[in-house]
């Protein structure tokens, strides 16, 4: 009997590279990758038609999804995009809002309300900044291009309103002041050109991100893997495989960030960067499994499930099969 045939679609990062590069080989797994720049893509294809086996996809939906108890899907935990997301607020530069607590009484934008950003956003708002929801009026809409609609059902908590507006963007709103914030995970087009008149509403993102893991524990998790019950139900070991090969491709990553004395990055001082992060988040920087990501992990669905893209209370070991809670150690 031959290896199991697989397809993994996800975005070009090198934690990943060595994987889908074919230097890491999963065993017993027989796998083509499909490498995409924009994640969006990839979530849509997959979460709307299963075109192939294993994916990324958005934690925001994947959660949704599974509170809802959708049982065509499973997930491993290796969660290839992280961000914090203080940084995921814009605002006008002469407009109302000069500080997050600004935001109560004002009309802010968001792509999605299932967004992963979005949660981590808006979590971030009501518990360090003491902001309600039901006092922001909520507008949806395509970040750069019209159109966009909600990915996964949700519903929203009482006295929330969103409001879908399909025929203009939230960048044409922020500018016009129809908005007066966005909360996105990319910034809007004005933004990325330099467009005097919109700005982060944290600017020293940084220092306010970090200050945020020092007191939280959380690191944000934008993305995680995700497979299809059918595969696992048929090869229930092919869970415990890929997440090792995930974990070998990312120990080599963090490995030549560290180590590098020529950046494989053009980022000056790339090594310096990454030894930065390895003192504030440990040596595995970038962590895999779930008792390495549980605080974050528990914030997350909390969030979630205060704001309505959960339909219930969702408990980390849900996200995934039992094969992949727990090393085995000799």
């Amino acid at each position: 009997m031959g290896d199991v045939r697989l397809t993994l679609a996800v975005g070009d990062f090198d934690h990943v590279r060595d994987l889908t590069g074919g230097v890491v080989v999963p065993d017993g797994i027989d796998l083509t990758c499909l490498r995409f720049e924009r994640p969006e893509e990839i979530f849509f294809r997959f979460l709307n038609f299963g075109e192939w086996e294993v994916s990324e996809v958005s934690l925001g939906a994947y959660a949704a999804l599974i509170s809802q108890d959708a049982r065509d899907l499973t997930a491993i935990p290796v969660f290839p995009g992280r961000s914090f997301r203080q940084s995921a607020v814009y605002v006008r530069r002469d407009g109302p809002v000069g500080a997050p607590s600004d935001l109560a009484g004002r009309r802010v934008g968001v792509p999605a309300w299932s967004q992963t950003a979005g949660i981590y956003a808006r979590g971030w708002l009501m518990h360090q900044h003491g902001l309600r929801l039901e006092d922001v009026a909520w507008f949806q809409a395509g970040l750069d291009q019209p159109g966009r609609a909600e990915p996964v059902e949700v519903d929203p908590p009482e006295g929330v309103g969103i409001t879908a507006v399909p025929s203009r963007t939230l960048d044409e709103m922020l500018l016009a002041g129809d908005l007066d914030a966005i909360i996105s995970a990319r910034p809007p087009m004005s933004f990325e050109r330099g467009h005097p008149g919109v700005r982060r509403l944290v600017e020293n993102f940084v220092e306010v991100e970090e200050a945020y893991y020092r007191e939280t524990g959380i690191f944000p998790i934008m993305h995680v893997i995700a497979l299809r019950r059918d595969v696992l139900d048929a090869n229930p070991w092919v869970a415990t495989n890929l997440l090792r090969a995930f974990e070998e491709a990312k120990r080599r990553s963090l490995a030549r960030a560290l180590e590098a004395t020529v950046p494989g990055f053009p980022i000056p001082w790339a090594s310096a960067y990454a030894a930065r992060a390895r003192e504030l988040f440990g040596e595995d920087f970038w962590p895999y499994g779930l008792e390495a990501n549980r605080p974050t992990l528990e914030a997350f669905l909390a969030f979630a499930a205060e704001q309505g893209v959960c339909r219930r209370p969702v408990a980390p070991e849900e996200l995934f099969p039992p094969q992949v809670l727990t090393e085995f150690k000799v």
